[in-house]
């Protein structure tokens, strides 16, 4: 006899529909699991098999053989342990065939017959929503209608609004609801709003103009931003205040987030999607494989996907192996990685905004001449873990000076240190309206082709940067950011194109020139006239 069950396993952060098709035969006891299941795939049959025993059921004693189709994906993870239990006890009589029509199950079974949490329950949902005719337990165009999970997954499972959610605690009270001899229990009540503590407000901080002025310029295009400077002079409290300038989340954005950090086992299970932007703050000591994502058999994603349409923050940036920062070059420029197994290649998405904070050098002092008693090779090794190609990335690179002491102590604050975050997250979403009105997000995600269109240069600021190419203090993609940003800084002023000269002069100002030694030829030439203006224009 056969049956059929529906559910669905991970590949990554997606799901993938999985019919679970179970044959009882005569033969000698056996119990056989085919369709590429993993080590916690082919260990359910010990699972189920307690399970069903320990519910009061009756394990066949004949020669079973389960499929995991499609045969071509590979199954991973105990979410297969309850259609598995199910498709026995309907192959076996135990269980009617109709009672599993319209149902998909996902769960892991206890020893003691429990259902117990599965990571990755959002996307595995979202997989049986999707899944076409043909797909769902019942026969040839039967869709899965209703999902049964486990109960602490339901509110989780409910964020997608597509199927109808059930759930209970054991299986021998499943079997009894699909029989009809009890009733569904009810669903666990939603925790309420996300309890995720309000950001901090950017009025805390105390002077650090030019601090501020990035945070604002990054968090309106979406820009990447080194902060570089002394030990305590408030580079880690300007980051930790970037996600109170950010503006919220769409639903599609949330709901691609949720997916993410449910398949990477994070906590999601609110009564609503979580429209903040992620910040995500991996120490140092983080591996490559923690941060771009990999592992095991069931690929999971890293940092950086867990990080994707929000911020992810890299403190002491120049503690972290240079080997592991290198990872990140690609991911920041296609919004995406690959990882590539034996087992699988899966995409994780990537898109980010990358905000990292170091000293420049390892006493803590800001660089300057006579700050530093280091010598020159142990400075030099110390922000030569930054890779040239890596700090090119940045499109803002901020110098952070330690604040007057009047600023620390004054018993009066002026009124551009004390500007709370609503303020500028008022600025900042006009900004990104101005982007939306060009068909992105934000200004980082402008096509390159499209700036000479939506940004056209003035005769003043082409000189400008031609002037900068041909001095060679310039990359091509230094040209490409430096006009995003500003780009970025006009949508601000709530200035139109074309983009002035005093537009690229702040860009230029914010990028920092030399401000870790690999270029330190750009803007070590520059006029003294002209560094004091740019000086000027930026702050």
């Amino acid at each position: 006899m056969l049956a059929t069950v529906a559910s669905a396993t991970l590949v990554g952060v997606d799901g993938r529909f999985v019919t679970v098709e179970v044959h009882v035969s005569t033969g000698v006891p056996s119990f056989q699991v085919v369709g590429l299941p993993d080590a916690s795939c082919r260990e359910a049959r010990d699972r189920a098999r307690a399970a069903v025993v320990s519910s009061g059921l009756t394990w066949p004693q004949t020669r079973l053989t389960v499929n995991l189709a499609p045969s071509g994906v590979r199954k991973a993870g105990p979410g297969l342990d309850l259609p598995i239990a199910l498709g026995v006890l309907a192959a076996s009589g135990q269980l009617k065939l109709s009672s599993l029509k319209g149902l998909a199950f996902v769960g892991e079974l206890g020893l003691d017959g429990s259902l117990r949490k599965v990571p990755g329950v959002l996307p595995l949902v979202a997989a049986i929503s999707e899944a076409g005719g043909g797909a769902g337990a019942g026969g040839p165009g039967a869709a899965p209608e209703v999902v049964v999970v486990p109960p602490d997954c339901a509110v989780e499972a409910g964020l997608l609004g597509r199927l109808e959610v059930r759930t209970s605690a054991h299986l021998r009270e499943l079997v009894a609801a699909l029989e009809g001899r009890g009733g569904w229990p009810p669903l666990p009540e939603a925790a309420g709003e996300p309890d995720d503590p309000a950001p901090p407000d950017l009025a805390d901080v105390k002077g650090q103009a030019l601090g501020r002025q990035a945070l604002e310029v990054a968090a309106a295009g979406g820009h990447h931003l080194l902060l570089v400077g002394p030990a305590g002079a408030g580079k880690t409290m300007l980051a930790t205040r970037l996600p109170g300038l950010l503006p919220e989340l769409s639903t599609e954005e949330a709901l691609e987030v949720a997916k993410i950090h449910s398949a990477a086992g994070l906590n999601v299970a609110s009564g609503a999607l979580c429209r903040r932007p992620p910040f995500r703050s991996p120490h140092h000591s983080a591996s490559a494989v923690s941060l771009v994502g990999g592992g095991g058999a069931r690929l999971r994603p890293g940092e950086i996907s867990c990080a994707h349409n929000g911020v992810l923050f890299l403190d002491e940036l120049a503690e972290f192996p240079g080997s592991v920062l290198d990872n990140l070059r690609q991911p920041l420029e296609e919004g995406r990685v690959v990882v590539c197994r034996a087992s699988a290649t899966v995409a994780f998405p990537a898109r980010f905004m990358l905000v990292a904070a170091m000293n420049a050098c390892r006493c803590g002092a800001d660089g300057s001449p006579g700050s530093c008693r280091c010598p020159p090779a142990a400075r030099a090794r110390y922000v030569g873990r930054i890779s040239g190609p890596l700090l090119d990335r940045f499109d803002l690179r901020v110098r952070v000076r330690c604040p007057e002491v009047d600023e620390l102590l004054g018993s009066s604050v002026n009124v551009a240190s004390g500007e709370p975050s609503l303020v500028a997250a008022r600025r900042v979403e006009g900004a990104r309206e101005r982007a939306r009105q060009r068909g992105v997000r934000c200004n980082a995600e402008l096509p390159a082709v499209a700036l000479s269109e939506v940004a056209p240069l003035s005769a003043g600021a082409r000189r400008l940067l031609e002037r900068r190419l041909r001095e060679g203090r310039l990359s091509a993609r230094g040209l490409d950011r430096s006009r995003r940003v500003a780009l970025t800084v006009a949508d601000l002023a709530g200035d139109d194109a074309p983009l002035r000269e005093e537009h690229v002069l702040v860009a230029l100002a914010l990028r920092a020139p030399g401000i870790l030694g690999h270029d330190a030829g750009e803007g070590a030439h520059w006029p003294t006239g002209e560094t004091q203006r740019v000086r000027a224009t930026a702050t």
